[in-house]
């Protein structure tokens, strides 16, 4: 396996940190320190570096989506007609303000885009295709896929 050049500036205790924060961002330095086994100033130092250096990205909190209403998560491929940088910045722009649209990803192969959306209900899905995606210039074709059981869904990075 090849490594990045920032992957091997890790050492294990970076790798620890990273790894309890992604299971829990709400860790005390004092609790992390103690799991790492360092002194509370140098644990803070290290996460310090490790926030300037763009390792933790930001601290969140993760929903349960069903709970908060979302009772549908989709994933929606999408073809474009034109490859031309102008279709595809517009194209870009106008998923990254959805609200529905969790992630977006340029992919190879048959479909250009692929969707996570959460959505309420069918009806929801059917306005978001119909009202947003279908009428988005530049857009060939969409397909959609139905979740119909999460078996594993993770933020964390594997650090080992």
């Amino acid at each position: 396996m090849i490594k990045s050049s920032s992957e091997i500036q890790l050492d294990p205790a970076d790798r620890m940190i990273l790894e309890l924060l992604q299971q829990d961002g709400r860790l005390s330095n004092v609790e992390v320190a103690r799991r790492v086994n360092l002194s509370p100033p140098a644990t803070h130092a290290r996460i310090k570096r490790l926030e300037e250096e763009g390792y933790l990205k930001r601290y969140t909190a993760i929903l349960d989506r069903e709970k908060a209403g979302f009772d549908l998560l989709c994933f929606i491929s999408v073809a474009l007609q034109l490859h031309q940088m102008q279709q595809v910045q517009r194209f870009r722009e106008i998923v990254r303000e959805m609200p529905e649209v969790l992630e977006c990803y340029h992919v190879t192969g048959e479909y250009d885009y692929l969707l996570k959306v959460a959505l309420h209900n069918r009806k929801d899905l059917e306005r978001f295709v119909v009202d947003h995606l279908t009428p988005m210039p530049g857009v060939a074709r969409i397909h959609t896929s139905l979740v119909l059981t999460e078996v594993k869904t993770t933020t964390a990075l594997p650090m080992r």
